[in-house]
């Protein structure tokens, strides 16, 4: 099979926007590809969390994952920092990167205009680690000999330095790296948040998964309406309630509520209140394994290490190759 391979940074907070709009549909690849999936504590560095920090946020999101139902057994599961061979390829992938490329990377361009627009150097807050997060982000595709890595839209750039660093190695010593493919999702599905912006973190916007149930329901709570009385007709198209409910309930029933809105007679408290309680339903067996493995870390590291060796199995044969195209090894 195709190798696929998916990176996740170490956030924290796994919302139902993650899940729906890029968890579910990494975890559908399996079906397709054999599946390389690892947590990017590397990239995680370059805003300096605390080290108590990393590793609670290393362990949400693993943890995160396979309560999900990621089968480690049949897919590979790591922590990015546990391959050694990394820093090495990415030391040789610097020698062939031009800093032009680097130059014209998204994340650092941002960076360069916030910085403009407020006045300050252009290099403000910018660490080597974020300058050159693109190099590292190539060592994880090229190391694996991965054939496609799934982003969405706005992430296709990644995928494109990474052939273009593979492509200059490739003429400059001969041919030795395969090219990825960007894998697009043109369906991915896009979840309004409780203020009805994109769900973020940033915006403070979000359902999350695993919280307190207390907590969910707060958050549902405070998914915004507008103040139209329950036996007026509202638009179901333009509410943010409506667009979260759609994900939860069945298709019978979210055609209720659609007639509901249309003719009136929708009260948006009851409605919360039955989204709160199918969130429960959708997740419930997913929450119960993750507080399980929340509250024994030791079965996380053994899957993270056992993925760690399969990793570096599969990495090894590449690295050994690249050494000797470079000259590293005769």
């Amino acid at each position: 099979m195709k190798i696929s391979l998916t990176g996740i940074k170490p956030t924290g907070n796994i919302h139902i926007g993650n899940y729906f709009g890029a968890i579910k549909p990494a975890l559908a690849l399996t079906e397709k590809f054999f599946g390389v999936y690892f947590v990017a504590d590397l990239h995680a560095l370059n805003s300096n969390p605390s080290p108590k920090e990393l590793q609670q946020l290393i362990y949400e999101v693993a943890a995160s994952w396979i309560a999900f139902g990621l089968d480690t057994e049949k897919a590979i599961f790591f922590r990015q920092s546990d391959i050694r061979e990394i820093p090495e390829l990415t030391t040789i992938l610097s020698a062939v990167t031009p800093k032009g490329l680097m130059n014209r990377a998204h994340a650092y361009k941002a960076v360069l205009d916030k910085n403009a627009e407020n006045g300050r150097d252009p290099d403000d807050g910018v660490n080597m680690g974020l300058y050159t997060y693109p190099i590292l982000m190539a060592a994880d595709i090229l190391l694996y000999n991965s054939d496609v890595v799934p982003v969405g839209s706005d992430q296709k750039q990644h995928v494109e330095i990474a052939r273009d660093i593979a492509d200059n190695l490739n003429r400059i010593y001969g041919k030795t790296f395969k090219l990825p493919e960007g894998l697009i999702a043109e369906d991915v599905q896009s979840i309004p948040g409780t203020d009805g912006r994109k769900m973020s973190k940033s915006y403070n916007n979000t359902l999350p998964i695993f919280t307190s149930e207390k907590d969910l329901r707060k958050q549902v709570m405070r998914i915004v309406t507008d103040s139209t009385p329950p036996e007026e007709p509202k638009n179901p198209d333009g509410d943010n309630l409506f667009q979260i409910f759609k994900f939860f309930g069945s298709p019978e029933r979210v055609e209720e509520v659609r007639q509901l809105y249309i003719h009136g007679g929708l009260a948006y408290g009851k409605l919360k209140e039955e989204l709160y309680e199918k969130m429960l339903i959708a997740f419930g067996p997913a929450r119960q394994r993750y507080f399980e493995l929340m509250d024994n870390k030791s079965e996380i590291d053994v899957i993270l290490a056992t993925g760690a060796e399969r990793a570096r199995e599969l990495g090894r044969p590449v690295l050994a190759k690249v050494r000797k195209s470079v000259g590293l090894d005769l």
